[in-house]
């Protein structure tokens, strides 16, 4: 890219561009917030040697092409004076007012930490700019078109910063522009960041499109004389634009499908305006009746608007020499706005229009999120993480069983969906039907899914769901959930492991006077008793070692007098410390404390051991589990025999293989005997044995040994069930909901 050539400083073209819809006395304002920029950067300079008011001045005239108010076009002028000069905030709000003053402010706390390589830093300022735009959608407009500028003037600056600023500009800014439905931006963005990040594959493909375009211009000729041929025909009255693909996409697609750039055949397409939505529509059977249109390349995003607000009808067709040619007709207010986006709104603002445009409540809906998700995740990381699904909209329309729509991310599934509607649903929801049928809650939804979720008010979010949700809304409620009910249950399962301890080596428990608990915690490094309870539920302290240590003076061994950490090495190396010596109680209510090993799905009543694993609580095995023996012998010091309560307070998934005649409603017979068993089926699949026979893999839940005994022995009197037996997970194959 050549090197912009330094032009003259002047604030006229600023004011001529404000002058088309701006009342005088705004142009004014404009012309001294421009004065008081330049004195206030007096003697600063940009690396290409230009003036430094010459870069907030270019970020101005940007904001006017999106006929962005007065106070925005001050605060761009402003925007860089109190982080670079001896302005105040004050100063501002005295001379301007203090809603510049206050846009001032909310773009110096973004610049005030640069982006730099180290992920927390950019996922803090990412965090910062979003929550800025949240209050203020103008902040990001502003701070978008100093990028903008910043990348237009890019190749002043060394290589190595060149690259960082345009990985940073096309992982974070060009999004948020597309999100926001800036689409001319975020095109020139993506281009500009391609040039960048690899300027020679820049060049050589800007070569290789300005060639195809001279071999291509008569087959564009012809398509385009075609059409202003077939439009009137019709009696619709249209403006036709031809239009290229972006360097970017262009370059995305030969590495995404490895293709040769002359094989992306696609580089072309062309846009008609129309009046209105009618004649949109009409014009698409025109284009139809005049070419072949290809198999599942129409969409109609008019009827179904991107969740940017971006409206089109999208239709890819056979043109001349079985060229695929793509057509966008909207209307001349659907082009703006797909240009504009959320800042059309400011474009738009006649008296007939006042008010929020549905595009701007959308827009304010999905920043308003944003708050949500932040409030409920602390690490900007994690809050990057999440939100950066958000920021790539490419979305399925579902639909509610009453008909309402529903947008979400590709990929979603029906915890989304629960979530979407409202967190309780969420929280709640058990499982889920797609088009009237039973779904897993891990189930990709698919354009026009009709959903339902079924909720129950004692069920919690499980930590699986953070492996397949791919909102930011699910994915942030989820964890807030679980880190909110995990520590209220590791409290309670820490107090009754600790209280049995006590009581195993004499003391009469938990509430016993003679422990010492301020000695204990003064040593170590819980800071008070629930953090003591907390750590031994979730396994990062073990009960027995803890009881010892409360143990009074002269009850203690020199062991027992040790620090935490030393005796649980000493736990894991002595003789006398190999086990956790007391059997562990549980009754299923200790929640996600206390998980049931996938490897042998432990159900009540089994004979069992458990691990205490440091984070993450007790794991349950069967001892008959070969995996369980394997790492007891590796670590014997956390594991436990497990009793299991009287009355115990959850259902056990366990996995049955039940083999029978492959005959004619079989497997309605057996879920009718497991019904009546007062059971549940959870998943299942079926797959042929031979000619005659089948075996049928089922997850089914059940309260105890017991009523699984009872549950098998119903299964064995159903007519062609041949045998029916209790195995172990891994021999079962991938199952799939019923």
């Amino acid at each position: 890219m050549n090197s912009p050539a330094l032009r003259a400083v002047s604030v006229s073209p600023l004011i001529d561009q404000a002058r088309a819809y701006l009342p005088v006395e705004d142009c004014e304002r404009l012309k001294t917030a421009y004065r008081f920029s330049d004195e206030a950067h007096l003697g600063q300079f940009r690396q290409s040697g230009e003036p430094y008011v010459s870069h907030p001045l270019a970020v101005a005239e940007i904001c006017t092409q999106w006929r962005l108010d007065s106070q925005a076009l001050m605060a761009a002028l402003l925007h860089d004076t109190v982080e670079d000069t001896k302005a105040t905030s004050q100063e501002i709000a005295e001379k301007f007012g203090p809603e510049v003053a206050a846009l001032v402010e909310g773009l110096s706390k973004l610049d005030a930490v640069e982006f730099r390589n180290r992920e927390e830093a950019q996922a803090e300022n990412f965090r910062k700019m979003l929550l800025a735009m949240a209050r203020d959608v103008r902040v990001i407009l502003i701070k978008i078109a100093d990028r903008l500028h910043n990348m237009r003037t890019l190749n002043v600056v060394s290589p190595e910063k060149r690259g960082r600023i345009a990985r940073e500009t096309l992982d974070i800014y060009a999004p948020i522009a597309h999100r926001l439905g800036l689409n001319a931006v975020f095109r020139e963005l993506e281009d500009l960041s391609f040039a960048g990040l690899y300027p020679n594959r820049f060049v050589i493909l800007s070569k290789a499109l300005l060639s195809a375009r001279g071999n291509r211009r008569e087959v564009v000729g012809r398509l385009q004389q075609s059409i202003e041929n077939q439009l009137p025909k019709f009696r619709i009255a249209a403006t036709i634009e031809g239009r290229e693909k972006s360097l970017w996409s262009i370059y995305k697609k030969m590495i995404e499908k490895k293709l040769s750039f002359a094989e992306v055949l696609d580089i072309y397409g062309f846009r008609i305006l129309v009046k209105d939505i009618s004649q949109c529509y009409l014009t698409l059977g025109a284009l139809h009746a005049l070419y072949k249109p290809m198999p599942g390349k129409f969409k109609d995003y008019i009827a179904l608007p991107k969740s940017n607000g971006y409206q089109s009808l999208h239709t890819t067709v056979v043109g001349p020499y079985g060229t695929p040619v793509e057509f966008q007709i909207r209307t001349e207010e659907m082009h703006q706005v797909s240009e504009a986006g959320v800042a059309a709104h400011w474009m738009y603002k006649e008296e007939s229009r006042e008010g929020v445009s549905p595009l701007q409540a959308r827009a304010h809906e999905w920043m308003q999120s944003l708050v949500q998700v932040q409030s409920q995740t602390r690490d900007p990381s994690e809050f990057l993480d999440s939100v950066k699904i958000d920021l790539f909209p490419d979305v399925v329309y579902i639909f509610t069983p009453r008909g309402a729509i529903r947008e979400l991310p590709r990929g979603s599934t029906p915890v989304d969906f629960a979530y979407n509607v409202h967190t309780d649903i969420g929280n709640h929801c058990i499982s889920a039907e797609i088009n009237h049928r039973p779904a897993g809650l891990d189930t990709v939804l698919r354009n026009g899914d009709v959903i339902q979720v079924t909720t129950d008010p004692k069920a919690n979010p499980h930590p699986s769901w953070l492996s397949f949700v791919r909102t930011a809304k699910a994915r942030a409620e989820i964890r807030h959930c679980l880190k909110t009910t995990t520590r209220s249950e590791a409290i309670d399962f820490g107090y009754r492991l600790l209280d049995q301890s006590l009581k195993a080596l004499g003391m009469t428990g938990l509430d016993d006077p003679r422990l010492e608990w301020h000695q204990f915690l003064a040593e170590n490094t819980a800071q008070d008793r629930d953090g003591l309870l907390e750590d031994i539920g979730l396994g990062l302290t073990l009960a027995n070692v803890a009881a010892r240590r409360l143990l009074p003076q002269a009850s203690g061994s020199t062991v027992s007098r040790l620090p935490l950490h030393a005796q649980q090495a000493i736990a894991v190396s002595h003789t006398h410390f190999t086990t956790l010596n007391e059997a562990i109680t549980i009754d299923g209510s200790e929640g996600s404390t206390v998980q049931y090993a996938s490897c042998c799905a432990p159900i009540g009543g089994d004979a069992a051991v458990g691990l205490m694993r440091g984070g993450a609580g007790l794991v349950v095995h069967r001892t008959t589990c070969p995996l369980g023996r394997r790492q007891r012998a590796k670590d014997p010091a956390r594991w436990a025999d497990i009793i299991w309560a009287e009355e115990l307070k959850r259902l056990f998934q366990t996995h049955l293989a039940i083999e029978t005649q492959d005959s004619r409603g079989i497997l309605a017979r057996v879920a009718s005997a497991i019904s009546g068993a007062d059971a549940n089926i959870v998943g299942a699949n079926t797959a042929p044995k031979d000619q005659t026979l089948a075996i049928m893999n089922l997850i089914v839940e059940v309260r105890e040994r017991q009523h699984l005994a009872n549950v098998l022995r119903r299964i064995r009197r159903v007519p062609d069930v041949i045998r029916a037996t209790r195995v172990a997970p891994e021999r079962l194959d991938t199952h799939t909901d019923l």
